[in-house]
């Protein structure tokens, strides 16, 4: 008797898991980008604020992320936040590539951007 393997299954639902959790953080994103968008108009915010409230966002829509394939994988939840977060930022980094052809920021905040994605995947992924 042969023993059939469930690999191929079991790595296309992670992936499928993967594509959801990601599509929830950019839809969150989307929303929130909106609200402060809204909150620039109405209330003349700074650059400060702004850039303050894209960083929130960002570690907000990883968490979410985070915590939702932490509920959809029960096993390794941290490992998989922390996917979703560095997946989130590569693909971020990726779409300001193609826009911008360059980056806009310096080294240290695309590194400081990386590490919040990554911790708000993580910590999402940690609380579900």
């Amino acid at each position: 008797m042969e023993k059939k393997s469930n690999h191929g299954t079991n790595r296309q639902t992670q992936a499928v898991c993967l594509l959801k959790s990601l599509l929830c953080s950019y839809v969150v994103t989307g929303v929130l980008l909106l609200i402060l968008a809204a909150l620039l108009y109405k209330l003349n915010l700074d650059e400060k604020k702004v850039s303050a409230g894209i960083l929130a966002i960002y570690v907000i829509s990883t968490f979410v992320g985070g915590f939702i394939i932490g509920k959809l994988n029960q096993t390794k939840k941290f490992l998989w936040g922390l996917t979703v977060g560095v997946c989130y930022f590569a693909l971020l980094l990726l779409i300001s590539l193609g826009i911008y052809h360059s980056l806009q920021d310096n080294g240290a905040n695309v590194l400081t951007t990386l590490l919040m994605c990554a911790g708000g995947g993580m910590l999402g992924g940690m609380l579900a």
